[in-house]
């Protein structure tokens, strides 16, 4: 049974996710890792729970979700895997980065990419590749069935959605890949965002402004 654990991480507290089961196998999604602190905070968490991480996962490649890229593949020789149409942003994540006064330490480049649709076998369960862009060019989220929750990024927040307004987003794009690939999953389906705390399907059904009519 996979569990989930967050780590806000970065100035823009971006959400790095441990998805694991306890002593078993584990994946990094989306690491943001920045200072020391943050770094020990997860290779202290991986530690105690005597997992071996196995995979780098990205949702999508914003500066502020790749920032441990580098760590990540020096401490546990990991190459990050995400849509092939992100690598422009994970080209650009230098020059983003030096935009907010951040150092962005080049990290490895991915042997394999990510499919829009499929499933990835992590111990003994599965994700399931969902492809939603609009926040950005090839955004996945990555949905487990058997425990119902949702790795989301940057696309469906608490009470809100992704910005549009950076390069490959697109507002309708976003909005109707919320509404048809995200919304039919199970009301009571754990949402874990990119930043901010987790909600759930059924909530955002009820309450979101931008996704009631």
């Amino acid at each position: 049974m996979l569990q989930v654990q967050a780590f806000p991480n970065n100035p823009f507290q971006e959400n790095t996710y441990i998805v694991f089961e306890d002593g078993g196998d584990c994946a990094i999604i989306d690491p943001g890792m920045y200072t020391a602190a943050e770094q020990n905070a997860v290779v202290n968490f991986i530690k105690q729970h005597k997992l071996t991480p196995v995979m780098l996962l990205a949702t999508h490649c914003h500066i502020d979700h790749v920032l441990g890229n580098k760590f990540v593949f020096d401490q546990y020789g990991l190459k990050p895997q995400f849509h092939k149409g992100e690598l422009p942003l994970l080209n650009d994540a230098p020059t983003r980065g030096a935009q907010f006064g951040m150092r962005y330490e080049l990290g490895p480049m991915p042997d394999t990419f990510l499919q829009e649709t499929g499933t990835i076998k992590l111990a003994n369960s599965t994700l399931e590749l969902i492809f939603a862009p609009g926040h950005s060019p090839a955004h996945l989220c990555f949905y487990a069935p058997a425990e119902n929750f949702l790795i989301a990024g940057d696309v469906l927040f608490r009470g809100s959605i992704g910005r549009t307004d950076l390069p490959g987003g697109d507002f309708k794009t976003l909005i109707t890949n919320i509404e048809q690939k995200l919304l039919p999953l199970p009301d009571n389906c754990i949402v874990y965002p990119g930043h901010g705390e987790d909600t759930t399907i059924g909530f955002e059904k009820a309450n979101n402004p931008f996704l009631i009519d």
